[in-house]
């Protein structure tokens, strides 16, 4: 493992050449929330919520017919619990799931807190969130109404994700007929794959799947132009992460055609980069790289899913193919058993998506021994972050790193499907990749 430097003086910001610059007026680390230590990012957010909303985490083990925080692990990494986990038909499955989301976004109140003569009722206008009583909703009003129809939109593809987790919904694929300089961010690349896009979305939308999805849900079925819109926002949420890596090959100079491939590592990875991820959902990161040589993604993270374990192996890769690769360890671990071993070659290009390290002293402690290895074997690193704050606190965190941060801004390729805060449904929603991070060895 890299040795930790000594401590240097604090610096000011760094004056980098974004790609897409973002003015920064914020450079002081968010403050500190989180107080107790847990075993994973994945425990952290799951029990974090009951302190916005008590008790929170047991209606959703509750819903889910599960016992035990470990049981949803469990199945989250691909395992059957031991209980009665599972659902009688899909109505009741997409019931019990809406269940979880059930409590008062005002007064924050669960069903089991309410009397008798309350009941929890949706907002009629994005059927999302939900209120005790008129008295909490005219008093959330001011503050629902800036969220309302994005939260609308987040109520649909909360659906519609279905349709992916089903196979139902299989994203386009294929070379790109542009040559890939002339695709610069989302509008570009539908444009590339215009006819093609077309296609996909109206034989989804005229498909038995769509049918059964809607007739399950108990809801109106939105209209076309609505569906088809979310089908959008869910193809850019899964192709982001591909695309993501793709910009920081371009910007960061990685050769992808030198002899025996190239490997780029996603530290911190936990079920949501590899949950239901299948093989062909990075092919699009090879089609961005016509005559690449082989692309290895290796996802490295103490939570990843155990039906992503596979071997990671130091032979050739076949050119023009993308492998996907699991290792459940801490980076800084996996560095010492695997790399400094000569198991694994050194990494091209290293990205963490939303490693959260400003979030809590915890957090930061647990991501310092990769950062400052990733800084002293000056390893080409890409980082992701949700917000403009979340940007400026981290850039804050990696300068007084005396890391060496070389490009920062709005990502082209975000994700354009909204996320909402589970336990605080009126807070803004956020898009995942929303900025991006680049740095490269020890400040000069």
């Amino acid at each position: 493992m890299a040795p930790r430097l000594p401590r240097r003086r604090h610096k000011k910001s760094p004056t980098v050449a974004p790609v897409v610059v973002i003015p920064l007026t914020v450079v002081t680390p968010l403050p500190l929330t989180l107080s107790k230590p847990g075993p994973s990012i994945d425990a952290h957010g799951f029990f974090s919520l009951d302190s916005n909303v008590p008790g929170l985490s047991q209606l959703i083990l509750q819903k889910l017919n599960m016992k035990s925080y470990e049981e949803y692990k469990l199945v989250i990494d691909g395992g059957i619990p031991v209980s009665g986990f599972g659902f009688q038909c899909p109505q009741e499955m997409f019931q019990r799931m809406e269940d979880t989301f059930r409590f008062c976004a005002h007064c924050r109140a669960l069903p089991s807190n309410l009397s008798d003569s309350k009941v929890l009722r949706h907002c009629k206008r994005c059927r999302n969130v939900y209120y005790c009583g008129p008295e909490c909703q005219r008093s959330d009003w001011p503050v629902h109404r800036k969220v309302c129809q994005e939260l609308r939109l987040v109520a649909v593809d909360r659906l519609m994700e279905w349709l992916l987790a089903t196979g139902d919904f299989v994203l386009p694929s294929g070379p790109w007929p542009w040559p890939a300089e002339d695709v610069q961010d989302w509008n570009t690349w539908f444009s590339m794959r215009g006819l093609q896009i077309d296609a996909t979305l109206n034989a989804i939308i005229g498909s038995h799947a769509m049918t059964s999805l809607w007739a399950s849900v108990g809801r109106p079925r939105p209209d076309p132009d609505d569906l088809k819109g979310s089908l959008r926002r869910l193809l850019t949420d899964v192709l982001s992460r591909p695309l993501t890596l793709g910009l920081g090959f371009r910007v960061l100079g990685i050769d992808v055609r030198k002899t025996g491939g190239s490997a780029v590592h996603v530290v911190g990875a936990s079920h949501v980069e590899t949950f239901l991820t299948r093989s062909g959902d990075y092919d699009e990161l090879g089609y961005m790289f016509s005559g690449h040589l082989g692309l290895h993604v290796i996802m490295v993270g103490v939570d990843v899913s155990a039906d992503f374990l596979h071997s990671t192996s130091a032979s050739p890769l076949e050119p023009g193919t993308v492998q996907l690769s699991g290792h459940r360890s801490l980076y800084h671990d996996f560095w010492e058993e695997q790399i400094e071993t000569g198991k694994i070659a050194y990494p091209d290009m290293v990205v963490a998506f939303h490693p959260g390290f400003h979030a809590s002293l915890n957090l930061m402690e647990a991501w310092l021994p990769t950062l400052l290895l990733l800084r002293d074997y000056k390893i080409p690193t890409l980082i992701t972050v949700y917000s403009h704050q979340e940007l400026a606190a981290s850039l804050q965190i990696l300068v007084n790193l005396d890391i060496h941060v070389t490009a920062y801004g709005a990502n082209p390729f975000t994700s354009l499907k909204p996320e909402q805060v589970y336990s605080n449904p009126n807070k803004q929603p956020v898009y995942c990749s929303a900025y991006y991070i680049m740095f490269l060895g020890p400040a000069r």
